[in-house]
């Protein structure tokens, strides 16, 4: 108890309050003592101790002298400066933390003809200060990237540069800021609200038409026929009643629609048979397309060279040639489309030949591994940087559809070797990219199976809700 008075300290209000209440209990217990001592006492007529004026008077006079002791008492125990010593009721101190500042930012928006200077002097800085911030983080560089219409949001302080933000897309904003005499660069991204969104057709004319009155954007559409573009020719399979089915996720913003994901999953039956194919990221965060069991969607070498071109002329090692008027053999296919059209190489491989070569006018020979050989010809264009040793990425552009050569008007004359020989670009058959290893099955199944089954109940939703719909209208 000897150091009970130091936890009083900082409560005067305290103090007094504990002052008074000791002095009346002393009092009290002074008055008991003599009402104890005095015997025997007088009775009133009502049957209690009758109290006497002297005794009262003697009782009032003790219950003072004790009061003020203990006044004094505590007075003493608030005689230091006020002080709450929390260590000795057995606590830690806590440091109370101080309310964050609040940063007062700058927003310039880029204009046309606008350059870091101009942007910099009308944020209120200078050259020195953009210089500053380019030559201290190498990620800053990407500022030289800036178009009308991007706003950039400065933090100045005591006439410095203390970060600078701006927004790269609709997700991600890059932050350049101050650390001492140079700038740290991070990039700050927001996650998209997703809702899954299912989409259905039947072709009658055109996969674009179906897919546009299905409500898929163009961009999605030429996405499913990538998917299975391996398996399906959309310039010669096609048939009317061909049907598709594609699932993806809408990526919302703030509550608006900003875009759409790629596709998770979809399905594309031509002539009756049906394709089905799955979105699946593997642990490295590569993404590609697997059928449901795990085979790649994706093989060695695409079908066809060039988007929905129309065949002009088929393989035929008995054709008569269009200029030359003899029989020469069409060792390969021709897709005509408009001069200037993108050619993309097949499959991965090594450019042997990227030149002029007598008849083919301006053609590219690639070289997949040992067993096979392309070659696209009557270019009008080569491709960026394609030329001989040249290395190429399957669906890279090498080239641009033209008539240069021995060629009646723009078309791609293209051929396909296997072993040296030449074979039908339309039938050959392709070989199979890898697909998912044995070790990594069971990953595959726990996640691409659910978005099948998601799948099959959104087109179960959309078969009952047009069920409903066709009996609100009979009724």
């Amino acid at each position: 108890m000897k150091d009970f008075p130091k936890t009083l300290r900082g409560f005067p209000l305290l103090n007094l309050a504990m002052a008074a209440g000791l002095g009346f209990a002393l009092g009290a217990m002074a008055f008991m003592g003599d009402n104890k001592a005095d015997k025997p006492q007088a009775i009133s007529s009502q049957g209690t101790p009758e109290l006497t004026d002297q005794k009262i008077a003697s009782h009032t006079k003790a219950s003072e002298q004790q009061l003020n002791a203990s006044t004094v008492a505590i007075t003493e125990f608030s005689a230091e400066p006020a002080n709450l010593e929390i260590t000795d009721l057995g606590t830690e101190n806590e440091a109370v933390p101080l309310a964050e500042a609040v940063i007062d930012w700058h927003s310039e928006t880029v204009k046309r003809g606008d350059n870091l200077s101009l942007i910099f002097k009308r944020a209120g800085l200078n050259d020195s200060d953009l210089h500053e911030l380019v030559s201290s983080c190498k990620e800053a560089k990407q500022l030289r990237r800036i178009h009308p219409g991007q706003s950039i949001d400065f933090h100045i302080a005591e006439g410095k540069l203390q970060e600078l933000r701006y927004q790269t897309d609709q997700l991600n904003t890059a932050s350049f800021r101050r650390d001492s005499e140079t700038f740290l660069a991070e990039t700050l991204t927001r996650e998209p609200d997703l809702k899954p969104s299912y989409h259905e057709g039947t072709i009658n004319s055109s996969l674009f038409l179906a897919g546009q009155n299905a409500g898929l954007s163009d961009a999605l559409i030429m996405e499913m026929a990538n998917i299975f573009g391996w398996d399906v020719d959309f310039v010669l399979d096609i048939r009317q009643g061909d049907s598709f089915r594609v699932m993806y996720n809408e990526e919302f913003l703030d509550g608006k629609h900003i875009g759409n994901g790629p596709i998770l999953a979809a399905e594309f039956t031509n002539k009756d048979k049906t394709f089905k194919a799955v979105r699946y990221t593997h642990e490295n965060g590569s993404s590609h397309y697997y059928t449901p069991d795990g085979d790649s969607m994706r093989k060695e070498f695409l079908r066809t060279p060039v988007d929905f071109a129309r065949i002009s002329s088929h393989f035929n090692l008995r054709r008569k040639h269009p200029v030359l008027n003899r029989i020469r053999a069409h060792k390969g296919t021709d897709y005509a489309a408009p001069r200037g059209t993108p050619i993309r190489a097949a499959g991965d491989g090594k450019v042997v030949h990227a030149g002029r070569k007598g008849g083919y006018g301006k053609a590219v020979i690639i070289k997949h591994g040992g067993a096979y050989k392309t070659l696209y010809a009557h270019m009008s264009r080569y491709g960026k940087n394609i030329k001989n040793g040249k290395r190429v990425k399957q669906g890279q552009i090498i080239g641009y559809v033209g008539s240069t050569g021995l060629a009646t008007g723009p078309h791609l004359h293209y051929e396909f070797y296997v072993n040296g020989r030449v074979r039908n670009p339309v039938t050959v058959k392709l070989p199979k990219a890898r697909s998912i290893a044995k070790t990594e099955a069971t990953r595959f199944k726990e996640l691409t199976q659910p978005m099948l089954v998601q799948m099959g109940d959104l087109q179960a939703a959309r078969q009952i809700a047009g069920l409903e719909e066709e009996t609100s209208n009979t009724l």
